[in-house]
Order: structure tokens, then C-alpha cells, then sequence
């Protein structure tokens, strides 16, 4: 057909054509039907074993972080001299991962005040000295920790004692 000249075909006789392939491919229509179907089925059995998984290992985090295995972001603070905030992953009590300080940044900070300025520590050495001359984590009148979640402009306040720090993928491979 492809090196037919359908030009020289009247109306009725394109029509029967149409109709004539329409009914080669009812048969494929309904098979790939049954196959897209079979795909979804076996995605959705997929999404749910994801799901699973995912539910599972968020609730294994907030049973360590609940037993004391992580510390907070306060005690990790309080505890470490230097490092990169970078080494660790950070989680809000609720199990849902965040980073520290501004959305967009490239790197994570916290922030500290003094109760009338603020300052950034960009590293876990910068906090300790921060911490020691008896800055706070926050900013005046507004203690706690800026988090974002990863690759979202959502941002929040949260208590310095509401998110824990966990080795990171850096930290740990």
C-alpha cells in the first residue's frame, strides 16, 4: 500500500482501506490493553513493596532516634570540636529527612546568636566556637534550627532537640 497512489482512490475505496486496517488492529488493541495492564499491576505491586520499605526503614530511624543512638543537633553541637555538617544526615523527630540552614544553599550552616547578632557556622568547628563564647542556635528571639527538606524552598524553624544527626553517606563510604 505504501507505494500505492491513493490519489487515484475514490472516497469509498480509502474508507474500506481504513476499515480494513482498523480491523487488523482490534486484535493488538485489546493484546496491548492486557499488557499495559499486566505493566500497571506489576508497578503498583512495585510501589507498594517500595512504600513498605520506606515506611519500615523510617520507622527504625525513629526508634533509634527515640533510644538515643543519634544525637541531637544540640548535642551534636555541644560534642564536637570540628568536622563538616556535611558528614552527617539530619532528621526531624518525625523521621523525614532535612538539611540544615537555607534552601538553595550549597553547603549547610547554622545558625547561632548572641541574642542581639547572628553569625553562620558553615562547619562543626566554627559551631563549638560559637557555642562555647555562649551563642545559641537560632536567631534573636527565635532559638532553634533552620531546616529545609532536600531539593524543596519549604523551609521551617524547628527546636534545636527536634532533629538528630546521623552519619551521612560522606561520613560512612
Amino acid at each position: 500500500m505504501p507505494d500505492e497512489d491513493l490519489t487515484r482512490l475514490d472516497a469509498a475505496e480509502l474508507e474500506s482501506l481504513v476499515a480494513a486496517i482498523r480491523d487488523r488492529m482490534r486484535p493488538l488493541d485489546a493484546e496491548l490493553a492486557t499488557m499495559r495492564s499486566e505493566r500497571d499491576l506489576l508497578l503498583t505491586e512495585l510501589r507498594r513493596r517500595g512504600r513498605l520499605v520506606e515506611r519500615t526503614s523510617r520507622a527504625d530511624l525513629k526508634a533509634q532516634m527515640r533510644e538515643g543512638t543519634f544525637p541531637t543537633v544540640a548535642e551534636l553541637v555541644a560534642g564536637t570540636d570540628d568536622g563538616s555538617l556535611d558528614d552527617y544526615a539530619f532528621n526531624l523527630k518525625t523521621g523525614g529527612e532535612v538539611r540544615l540552614g537555607f534552601p538553595g544553599a550549597r553547603t549547610q550552616s547554622l545558625t547561632f546568636t548572641d541574642g542581639v547578632k547572628t553569625a553562620q557556622a558553615q562547619d562543626l568547628a566554627t559551631a563549638a566556637q560559637l557555642y562555647a563564647a555562649g551563642w545559641e542556635l537560632g536567631s534573636p528571639g527565635r532559638p532553634g534550627v533552620r531546616v529545609h527538606f532536600r531539593g524543596t524552598k519549604q523551609e521551617r524553624l524547628v527546636p534545636a532537640d527536634e532533629v538528630y544527626a546521623r552519619p551521612g553517606e560522606r561520613a560512612t563510604g
